[in-house]
């Protein structure tokens, strides 16, 4: 299902991806050495219940997952890059996180995740994985716009993740997004341009690029939810919620003290 939203449900589209935006980066703050995966979803909870909305993750029960998600946010770690299940794990120093986070509200849905490194032990490769991914979305958003097809955003993508030396797994990627939180049309991470749906005004994406630090090879944790490196090495993992408008693109996750 591909879903073009009227006025009325982009402002709220908006507000929703304010939510997200702000409650992602409070959860930042507070994720230092020594906090647990389980009480970053805890904190979650939390703030969905106290600002009135509703997760897209605890009853959240796709193919690829084993029953019921059954936790409020995605909590990767290090070789984990996606669909990270919360569990007793304590943050260490140089610990890299990825939090993913998608809720509804007012019947529309906004999705983002960011990967940070906790503490002060930034290893260079890490801090170089984690920009490739921002600089990859960025220039996705900055490809998107109406007439533009789905395939000139994958391509934007996977010429920064190709150029900064990361191979690059297609089995997931981007989405569109709306009263639900995966939708059709499918945004890979690469891809060729001028191939693909052709984006409209009011048309919802969240564009993700993620990479790992040496093979596309996934393999999925005993948990039947997280997916990991194959070579147990590191991951990013970036996104952002966009709103296709009659002159380009609109980025709705940005925290409330970033927005214009």
């Amino acid at each position: 299902m591909i879903e073009i939203l009227n006025p009325t449900e982009l402002a709220r589209a908006k507000e929703t991806g304010a939510l997200v935006a702000d409650i992602l980066q409070a959860l930042k703050s507070r994720s230092t050495v020594g906090t647990n995966l389980l009480d970053i979803d805890r904190w979650a909870k939390t703030m969905i219940v106290e600002a009135g909305a509703q997760s897209c993750y605890v009853d959240y029960e796709p193919s690829f997952g084993r029953g019921p998600f059954g936790h409020y946010i995605c909590t990767a770690v290090n070789d984990a890059v996606l669909h990270g299940l919360p569990y007793d794990y304590t943050l260490a120093d140089g610990d890299l996180l990825t939090l993913d986070f998608a809720v509804s509200q007012a019947g529309v849905a906004a999705d983002a995740a960011i990967s940070f490194i906790v503490g002060e032990s930034k290893s260079p490769e890490s801090v170089a994985m984690i920009s490739a991914t921002e600089r990859a979305l960025s220039a996705g958003i900055a490809a998107a716009g109406p007439g533009v097809r789905i395939g000139d955003i994958s391509h934007a993508i996977g010429s920064v993740l190709s150029e900064a030396g990361y191979q690059i797994n297609t089995e997931f990627g981007g989405h569109g997004i709306g009263s639900t939180m995966h939708q059709d049309p499918h945004v890979a991470n690469t891809g060729r341009p001028g191939r693909g749906y052709k984006l409209r005004p009011g048309l919802l994406l969240a564009l993700e690029p993620w990479v790992m630090a040496d093979t596309a090879e996934l393999v999925t944790d005993a948990d039947g939810w997280t997916l990991r490196s194959a070579t147990g090495c590191r991951t990013a993992h970036s996104e952002h919620t966009i709103a296709i408008t009659d002159d380009g693109a609109e980025i709705l996750t940005l925290p409330t003290q970033a927005q214009p």
